[in-house]
């Protein structure tokens, strides 16, 4: 499969964290990476085209036409850390393109020498949640207790159904050349886009990197969330069969 990949600038990095954002279960990780890189008034490193992208071009508001693709933004010195974010509206299509991909866009970051690598998520429960808990994986013990404190959770052996896409990608390759790696899953009920998980990941994140953002232009989707939640529960109450509606 073929790649190319298009700089705007190549800054150098130091005490770098990678963050990995793109769309998944709720669209939980790719709102909380574009909402804190955008907050963090991140600027936009390069973009890349992948052949297991969709091979489909979009028009913008002034008729200019843009590739399905992937983005790496970059802020510098977040308390101390620069920050590299992996951000776009598709992943690969297929898992050959998923390792593909992870791997090129990991090797092109990768000589930057990482600290960390997080990737973000939800964590889908098929249920409504109403209080949504971060969930984590890690690849060394010893990353436990930052999280913990952060208020993550640690739940044995799960997510039972294991960990897919680039999320997984990166945390295998992150094993595969010794760098600290995290995933970092919002609970979900997976039926909808869910920006309030997406607001609990961000203000986890937040407190683990030891900086303070205002989430509160957040508030007008999370309660749009709250307002349908109510909605799926009333109808998995009275017709438990019929969620189909909000897939």
């Amino acid at each position: 499969m073929e790649s190319v990949i298009t700089y705007d600038c190549r800054p150098e990095f130091h005490n770098l964290i990678f963050i990995e954002g793109l769309p998944g279960v709720g669209n939980v990780g790719k709102i909380a990476a574009d909402f804190i890189s955008y907050k963090l008034d991140a600027k936009r490193m390069a973009s890349i085209l992948f052949s297991d992208l969709p091979p489909q071009v979009f028009v913008d508001s002034n008729d200019l036409a843009y590739s399905a693709n992937n983005e790496l933004w970059y802020v510098k010195d977040v308390n101390g850390h620069d920050i590299i974010f992996l951000e776009g509206e598709f992943q690969a299509s297929t898992p050959q393109g998923q390792f593909e991909l992870s791997k090129f866009v990991f090797e092109k970051v990768v000589k930057y020498d990482p600290k960390m690598i997080i990737t973000l998520g939800g964590y889908g429960l098929g249920q409504v949640v109403s209080e949504p808990r971060i969930l984590a994986v890690v690849n060394d013990e010893k990353l436990k207790t930052g999280f913990e404190k952060a208020g993550v959770n640690f739940i044995p052996s799960e997510p039972q159904g294991g960990i897919v896409g680039a999320a997984a990608m990166f945390l295998a390759l992150a094993n595969e050349y010794d760098i600290d790696a995290a995933c970092l899953m919002g609970e979900t009920s997976g039926f909808i886009v869910d920006h309030k998980s997406a607001k609990a990941l961000v203000d986890v994140l937040c407190k683990y990197l030891g900086i303070e953002l205002d989430t509160s232009e957040m508030q007008e989707s999370v309660e749009q969330v709250e307002q349908i939640n109510q909605e799926v529960q009333a109808l998995a109450e009275t017709d438990p069969e019929d969620l189909s509606y909000f897939r």
